[in-house]
């Protein structure tokens, strides 16, 4: 039985599946190069002893512990530890700036701070330096490459040598459900980040919510996950590492998002969790390998897709002839597509950005149905999820069970239920407006289809009104752009103009594919000035346009030297364009699209 419904609290949770489960592995990580698995035992033990390790070294209830690590077993035994110890968990971006980290650092007021390792503490260091509130820090890598430090400093195995040393803590026992777990910051595509404060209910309501749906595919004790979207973000650590510990379930760490292929395939994940930009990558890689095959290969690859669309499209049915012919392709194609996927694959999630209707579709052909929701981190995360085996995948599906929802005037979506966040830390002012008498107003527009299944219609904040006062969603234009496989990336502007403009990048692949056919330049800055290669993206942009309505179509763009990323800070951690910075740094280029003769 899932442990959230025997258990009031998310450490009392674990400590009942671990208690069940003993030396069943539990976390695997990669170690010269072979995944080795921990226990539950011995996860159970070191998060015992570094709860005992933090109450040694000064951290009281209430207080807060900002973990800045990579996807590791260390992660989910620090949070878990830090719960023990009675704090709150602030994750941190890995890939946070010096910048990000001292606004975090200060607004949390963290007591104390977990670290993986040297590269992480670079960007960390000086952040820690200018904390008055920060006591000590622990690091997951021994000490000795670190050198001098502005706090007191410990490792990862002396702090369990502490703990052993150390007294019992009360543990789950003084935990009550509406104590808050974590502040999870807003990665914010504009503003300041908020600290939204996620209740041990708050993600506990989302797990039941969650089993309620996912339950109609069999899921039990025996599930694999792999888990390599950020920790830091509420829609992995609530489905990524929360989800299967109430299961019972086993946790593959990937290497990372380049390693995603090989990963898969040796942890054979049983439920993927995953955002529409990664869908899209893999989509884009599955097709250039079957053109790169061409042949018969490509006839019978497209023959699956079209007889799966058309199955989709008439609720499941298919004529005597078409299904004797897609059963065929079910072993000859389909069942390949899906080996790539570690081959036990029961669903795909896909949630943190819209996903676009061709990409859902296109994996539901190949029998690798995406079930895409919708949420947001003050809902702690999931609002809702299409049901397994009735996808409607122009929705995001019916809200999970003990979520409610109604429509403003202006038909913005408002939410009530157990998830919703308890409040923003130190912002009375931002969590008045945002939750009001109990109902979270998530800035997002939408309606319930004749099925009760909620479409996202526009973005409030994202409504681009031309000067002819149409609506516009950037979202929905973006999208259609990316399904071409020459465009990378694409940003949408035109607000109050009399048509819309663009700035795309070239999608990595077709760069390298063009310059080693045309005997050019593989350097994406060199191609964007090159007239074969901007006429080759030219053609994409119309190829999309013909899919457009004459008021969403392009009629201007620019090919951009260097891709938006986080690096450059032009994308969030959860790869979402940051649109206000991004029209702030090129305003001058996307005006000037606008300007006569360009």
């Amino acid at each position: 039985m899932p442990t959230f419904r025997t258990e009031n609290n998310l450490l009392a949770m674990f400590e009942a599946q671990a208690a069940a489960e003993g030396d069943s592995p539990f976390l695997w990580q990669k170690r010269d190069g072979v995944y080795q698995p921990w226990s539950w035992r011995r996860v159970a033990e070191e998060a015992g002893l570094l709860a005992r390790a933090f109450r040694q070294l000064g951290l009281e209830p209430g207080d807060r512990v900002v973990l800045v690590a990579e996807n590791r077993p260390e992660w989910c035994i620090a949070d878990l530890a830090i719960l023990g110890a009675g704090g709150i968990t602030v994750p941190a971006y890995t890939t946070n700036t010096e910048r990000d980290h001292a606004y975090i650092l200060g607004h949390s007021e963290a007591r104390m701070v977990v670290c993986a390792g040297r590269s992480l503490a670079k960007r960390l260091i000086p952040a820690i330096k200018e904390s008055p509130t920060v006591k000590a820090l622990l690091f997951i890598e021994p000490l000795a490459e670190f050198g001098e430090l502005p706090v007191s400093a410990m490792s990862w195995a002396d702090a369990l040598a502490l703990g052993e040393r150390s007294p019992a803590v009360p543990g789950s026992a003084a935990i009550q459900p509406d104590d808050v777990a974590c502040f999870i910051y807003t990665s914010g595509t504009g503003g300041t980040p908020k600290g939204v404060m996620q209740t041990h209910r708050n993600i506990q309501a989302n797990l039941e919510g969650a089993y309620e749906l996912l339950s109609q595919l069999g899921i039990g004790d025996r599930e694999i996950f792999l888990s390599f979207l950020p920790l830091s973000h509420s829609y992995e650590h609530t489905a990524g590492q929360f989800f299967p510990i109430s299961l019972g379930a086993e946790i593959y760490y990937a290497e990372g998002v380049e390693t995603l292929s090989t990963n898969l395939v040796e942890a054979r994940p049983t439920i993927l969790t995953c955002v529409p930009r990664l869908y899209e990558v893999l989509r884009q890689k599955i097709l250039v390998g079957v053109n790169r095959q061409g042949g018969l290969q490509k006839w019978l690859f497209e023959q699956a897709i079209q007889l799966g669309t058309r199955r989709y499209e008439q609720g499941g049915r298919l004529g005597p002839l078409d299904g004797l012919f897609d059963a065929l392709l079910e072993r000859l194609v389909r069942t390949k597509v899906n080996e790539r996927f570690g081959g036990r694959l029961k669903a795909m999630i896909s949630g943190g950005a819209p996903l676009n209707y061709d990409v859902g579709l296109f994996f539901a052909a190949l029998g690798l149905p995406v079930l895409q929701g919708y949420g947001q981190t003050e809902a702690a995360p999931v609002i809702s999820v299409n049901v397994p085996g009735r996808a409607r995948h122009d929705t995001v599906g019916p809200p999970v069970r003990g979520v409610e929802l109604r429509f403003a005037d202006d038909g913005e979506i408002q939410v009530r239920g157990a998830n919703v966040m308890k409040g923003y830390w130190k912002d009375e002012e931002a969590t008045a407006r945002t939750v009001v008498d109990g109902w979270l107003h998530t800035g997002d527009v939408g309606v319930l289809d004749e099925h009760g299944y909620l479409k996202i219609t526009d973005r409030k904040k994202d409504i681009i009104v031309n000067s002819g006062g149409d609506n516009i969603s950037p979202q929905r234009v973006e999208g259609i752009l990316l399904l071409e496989p020459e465009i990378g990336q694409a940003l949408i502007y035109g607000d109050r103009k009399p048509y819309l403009v663009a700035l795309v990048t070239p999608d990595p692949g077709f760069v390298q594919t063009f310059g080693r056919e045309a005997g050019k330049s593989r350097d994406p800055a060199a191609l964007a000035q090159d007239p074969e290669f901007r006429q080759r993206i030219g053609e994409a942009v119309k190829r999309a346009n013909a899919n457009l309505s004459a008021i969403e179509r392009i009629r201007k763009y620019e090919i951009m030297a260097e891709p938006f990323s986080v690096e450059n800070g032009m994308m969030t951690p959860t790869m979402k364009l940051r649109r206000p910075r991004i029209i702030e740094r090129h305003g001058a280029l996307l005006e000037g699209l606008y300007a006569a003769g360009k």
